[in-house]
């Protein structure tokens, strides 16, 4: 429906019932206007599945939901560094929206791992922006090419689930920019979300919901998003002050009490009515944009889409280490399948986004064909401590076998939607199984099921180790088909894997300061940090073998200096130097040298997922433009580059860089400055084009050499020139006055100019 339609049937809308549009009749469904003709249309939990629940509901999962197919949790999807393979994950999720007449699946989650302790950090992608907004822009892509509507979640700086529903997040601008509304910015440009999902917390103060700044600033002004933006399930504070912020619709049902404050703020000129038509032009948008493309003949197909599940977890798992080639096993040897989630697999979180899964296969399920495994429990998913029968069977099952692979992993209590991790440690009794069977058994491979980083404590004796994290339902398949070799593992660490908690920049505050999150280490998070520090980790962001090798060579850049204005060209040659096909994840990254102020080491600027067969060679090439190398200027407002060398990194993980070449970069923006009396040399120094009106300061004072070089000259070799230089350069303009006898008027006189 045009715009010009939907403004006239908000006309003919009641005051009362333009506010009912703005919240739903229940828990997944919009109001209808029977008497207009406007439909009610249903909003359904994603963002790996589809969570419908056909009346009540409860958005942490705990009701009953339709039969639906379970795909892997955000966790391990965004491993596969494959947009493509997000996009279908979208468009087979839209086609069963429509086929179940959903009008909008809440998701992607996109929210930065700041801390490997969050409760959902198993629905989110990464700790790296361009990881996380290009992920869910393919995703989004997807879903919307159906005619289903999306809504990236949870916006904005929700980072957290203690305190959740009432908690600051405290975050200053530059942090915000480069990585938190980084996270969402891509994905809201780019792919043109119909919906956007206001988070509980409150953003520096002020609710998510009700913060002008950011839902309609940044979120409209700045991004063009042009849908509505819909409460997370209990988000609302205040309904009027959140109305007037830019929050569209509220989720669930306030059962009439805050359409009642709606109508009240109307009538008493709090709240102007043109706000209130706009908002219903919005809801009613999106909902045209699903009803009229309402395909009536979409089939929910459970066991196609179960197929396309197991693929994008064969796409996505790690394979973390694979010394002497352990990995894959021949078919001919006995293995030992130890451990509870061998049979029983954990392959989804819990809370809002749990999937009553049509089917799921274990790996022993998936290996029943193959006579040469045996199985033995190890421990029970409800345990701690260690039952000494279930050790003995695994030991000897361990005994009799070739390799032995052990299924470890979080159990569901450890990590969920509500309550954040207090630790990264496996349970007791799992650590202990690995110490029994390496004492019988070195041929070990361990396969984890877990939503986010772990501690191994075992991690230098086994020597092969598959993160399969949640997998969805298809996992036993996907995992058995990786160990066995048929499927070439290809997946990447979308975070890093600290050796222990206390190696976390957030460690020691995080959920420890009552409602509020502060978030002291700004936009050193994940790899920024770790790198930045030389910091030794247990697995490296970007970090995945294969079973096959790739090879590097002719980097080349498309010039040596640059404006930044200007786009760099970067190509680097790429081949499979192995004896099977392979798929590699190229990873671009930007590192300024020797920058003055605090700034990751480097940071991921592009990446590519390509597939190579054996002895294929590809030129694969990324276009970087001003954000590669730019930093978030809280002066300017804006990005701004700073003129200088950069260092361009390909790398097989940010650890792993394989070829390297330096660019030139100049600034075309002079970030504005105001000189004063504590105004130091050094500032002056920085700016050549300043140098005028500094050394008529100096012809006043006798022509006492102050510019750095002279210093230098004058003062010969040494301490004597380093103290000199170090003096002038911190010297504030007002110690010429005491120092120097210089008059007030003077001074001023130079300040006024160089201020010009």
């Amino acid at each position: 429906m045009d715009a010009e339609k939907i403004r006239d049937l908000v006309k003919q809308m009641t005051l009362e019932e333009k506010a009912g549009m703005c919240s739903g009749a229940d828990f997944w469904h919009t109001k209808s206007v029977e008497r207009l003709g406007i439909p009610s249309v249903m909003l359904s939990d994603g963002p790996h599945g589809l969570r419908k629940q056909e009346e009540k509901g409860d958005h942490l999962g705990m009701g009953d939901s339709i039969e639906a197919v379970c795909f892997p949790a955000g966790c391990l999807s965004a491993s596969s560094f494959d947009r493509e393979m997000l996009r279908k994950l979208g468009e087979t999720l839209g086609n069963e929206c429509q086929a179940e007449n959903v009008s909008v699946i809440l998701g992607p989650a996109m929210n930065i791992k700041r801390s490997p302790l969050c409760g959902r950090n198993f629905e989110y992608y990464s700790e790296d922006p361009l990881v996380s907004t290009e992920l869910a822009a393919a995703y989004i892509e997807g879903v919307q090419s159906k005619h289903v509507g999306t809504s990236p979640k949870h916006f904005l700086a929700n980072n957290q689930e203690h305190y959740r529903l009432t908690g600051s997040s405290e975050v200053d601008e530059r942090t915000l920019r480069e990585l938190y509304l980084a996270s969402f910015e891509g994905a809201v440009k780019n792919a043109k979300p119909w919906t956007v999902m206001g988070s509980y917390n409150r953003v520096n103060g002020v609710f998510a919901t009700e913060n002008k700044k950011y839902l309609t600033d940044v979120l409209r002004d700045e991004w063009g998003f042009d849908g509505y933006v819909v409460s997370d399930w209990g988000a609302v504070n205040e309904r009027v002050p959140g109305l007037k912020a830019g929050l569209d619709l509220e989720m669930p049902s306030s059962n009439g009490v805050n359409d009642r404050k709606i109508v009240e703020a109307v009538q008493n000129g709090e709240l102007d009515e043109e706000i209130l038509d706009r908002t219903c032009e919005r809801i009613l948008d999106v909902m045209y944009r699903y009803l009229e493309n309402r395909d009536e003949n979409a089939v929910f197909d459970r066991e196609k889409d179960h197929d396309t599940a197991e693929k994008i977890a064969e796409e996505s798992m790690v394979l973390l280490k694979n010394d002497d080639g352990l990995l894959p096993f021949d078919k001919n040897q006995k293995i030992a399948f130890i451990g509870h989630y061998a049979k029983e697999p954990r392959y989804q979180g819990g809370g809002s986004s749990h999937i009553h899964s049509s089917r799921v296969v274990s790996a022993l399920e998936a290996a029943k064909e193959n006579d040469n495994i045996l199985f033995a429990q190890g421990f029970t998913d409800d345990a701690e401590e260690n039952d000494p029968a279930l050790v003995e069977e695994a030991v000897k099952a361990a005994q009799q076998a070739d390799a032995a692979v052990l299924f470890l992993g979080l159990p569901e209590r450890y990590e969920s939607e509500g309550f954040d991790r207090k630790h990264m440690k496996l349970p007791k009794c799992q650590n202990r199984l690995v110490e029994e069977i390496l004492k019988v058994q070195k041929n070990v491979a361990v396969v984890l099921h877990n939503g986010s980083p772990v501690e191994m404590p075992w991690a230098d004796q086994i020597p092969a180790i598959l993160e399969s994290y949640l997998a969805g339902e298809a996992v036993g398949d996907a995992q058995y088909r990786i160990l066995f070799g048929d499927v070439n593992p290809s997946g990447k660490l979308a975070e890093t894997f600290p050796l222990r908690l206390e190696d976390n920049p957030t460690y020691p505050y995080y959920g420890r300061e009552g409602e509020d999150a502060v978030y002291r280490e700004g936009v050193l998070v994940g790899y920024r940090y770790y790198d930045t520090k030389h910091m030794k980790v247990l697995f490296p962001f970007g970090h995945g073998l294969s079973y096959t090798e790739f090879e590097y060579s002719d980097l080349e850049l498309s010039a040596e200096k640059m404006k930044d204005t200007d786009t760099l060209q970067v190509s680097v040659i790429v081949k499979n130097t192995g004896n099977r096909a392979g798929k590699e994840v190229v990873q671009l990254y930007v590192a300024p040298k020797d920058p003055e102020f605090v700034r990751p080491e480097k940071e991921l600027r592009a990446f590519e997922k390509i597939s190579l067969e054996p002895g294929e060679s590809r030129k694969v090439t990324f276009t970087l433009g001003k954000r590669a190398f730019a930093y978030w200027n809280v002066m300017l407002h804006d990005w701004h580059v700073v003129s200088g060398e950069y260092e361009i990194l390909i790398g097989k993980s940010s650890r792993d860089i394989v070829q390297q070449k330096a660019v030139q970069v100049e600034s075309t923006v002079t970030v504005p400055y105001t000189f004063t009396k504590n105004s130091t040399f050094g500032e002056i120094f920085k700016r050549p084009e300043k140098m005028q009106a500094v050394m008529e300061l100096f012809g006043a004072m006798g022509g006492v050499p102050m510019d750095p070089d002279t210093v230098k000259e004058q003062a010969g070799e040494g301490e004597n020139m380093e103290m000199m230089q170090a003096m002038l350069m911190y010297s504030p303009i007002r110690s010429m006055v005491g120092f120097m006898g210089l008059e007030d008027e003077k001074v001023e006189a130079v300040l006024a100019k160089l201020n010009e």
